[in-house]
């Protein structure tokens, strides 16, 4: 049997990233209820527990200048013109959006770290393990992965709160990758451990 997740919730904090409307549209139902629900039972639990939350967008000015040509991630937005700052669909969605205090972060690349302050964010809070849930699995989950494991906090993933537009790359990231970096859970085992 597995040990039992525990949480010190003084240097914890969850980092809900990337549940952006555009992004989330490359989800069909019921799996992106599924999915919004998971993330959110989290959030609330994260919050109830007064655990440091940030959350994390990409967003681009207008014209997309902050998009290289050599970026084969961000030309496709660029020329679709998407995740545009102060559009509908670069808002996070309305049940994981930032209430209060709660940082909202912003960047203009993959990772939650790059070019953001969220390192800043969170060795002022004294935080040592990070919670990460977010979409998408291969983008945002991933590249936060393997940036915050190489500057050793500890990771916990919330793998029913994240998701891949293709399923096996998620399940083999959350099977065979994840594992070896961080412990990877379900939203009821961190909403247990934090209650």
């Amino acid at each position: 049997m597995a040990d039992a997740l525990t949480i010190d919730k003084s240097t914890t904090a969850l980092l809900s990233m990337d549940f952006q409307n555009e992004i989330l549209a490359n989800f069909a139902e019921p799996q992106r209820t599924e999915l919004i629900s998971q993330a959110k039972s989290t959030l609330a639990a994260a919050r109830k527990a007064g655990l440091a939350i940030a959350h994390i967008v990409v967003r681009f000015q207008p014209g997309h200048p902050e998009v290289s040509p050599r970026n084969m991630r961000f030309s496709d937005a660029k020329k679709a013109n998407r995740l545009v700052v102060g559009t509908p669909g670069a808002d996070s969605h309305a049940d994981l959006a930032p209430q209060g205090a709660e940082p909202l972060v912003t960047k203009v690349r993959v990772g939650a770290f790059s070019t953001t302050n969220l390192e800043t964010l969170m060795r002022a809070k004294g935080i040592t393990t990070l919670i990460l849930q977010g979409i998408i699995t291969s983008g945002v989950v991933l590249s936060t992965v393997r940036w915050a494991a190489d500057r050793d906090y500890r990771l916990i993933v919330v793998a029913d709160a994240c998701a891949d537009p293709d399923p096996e790359v998620h399940r083999v990231l959350m099977e065979k990758v994840f594992n070896k970096q961080a412990t990877v859970v379900n939203a009821a085992q961190v909403v247990q451990a934090l209650g």
